[in-house]
């Protein structure tokens, strides 16, 4: 699966280099929930580090997708999928899992909690927050 991926990013990226958009304006996006398995969403998160070897900004859009309620609603011994206003924690997770295997750019609902969440993801992926940052990262929310 994604090798599959892979392959159709990198055939869409030359295609739009070829037309003349410029390299540096593309972002990719590997369509995690769009026509994909359970497994297969897993699969695009847990090796989403190998379609950083593109060479574009990834963009992840894991907010409330279906693959997390039915995954939260297994954990909880449910049959039917968690609604959609129960899937923040499943975003969380997913969101903080692609920024520390390469992802940058982030499509989601619930954007406060998340730009939290990933702000500690990334102070302790960098190992480099120091006191001043949270008054400047105040100033640009």
């Amino acid at each position: 699966m994604v090798d599959e991926v892979k392959a159709f990013l990198d055939e869409r990226l030359e295609f739009a280099v070829s037309e003349g958009v410029r390299e540096e304006r593309v972002l990719l996006d590997p369509g995690i929930g769009f026509g994909k398995t359970v497994a297969h969403n897993l699969e695009l998160l847990r090796r989403l580090d190998e379609l950083t070897l593109l060479g574009r900004p990834l963009v992840i859009g894991t907010s409330r997708k279906s693959f997390l309620g039915r995954i939260g609603a297994e954990a909880a011994g449910r049959t039917e999928p968690l609604d959609v206003t129960q899937r923040l924690p499943g975003t969380l997770a997913t969101s903080v899992l692609a920024l520390e295997r390469g992802a940058s750019v982030f499509r989601v609902h619930d954007v406060a909690p998340v730009r939290d969440a990933l702000t500690v993801a990334a102070a302790t992926l960098s190992g480099r927050w120091k006191a001043g940052n949270a008054r400047k990262s105040q100033m640009s929310s």
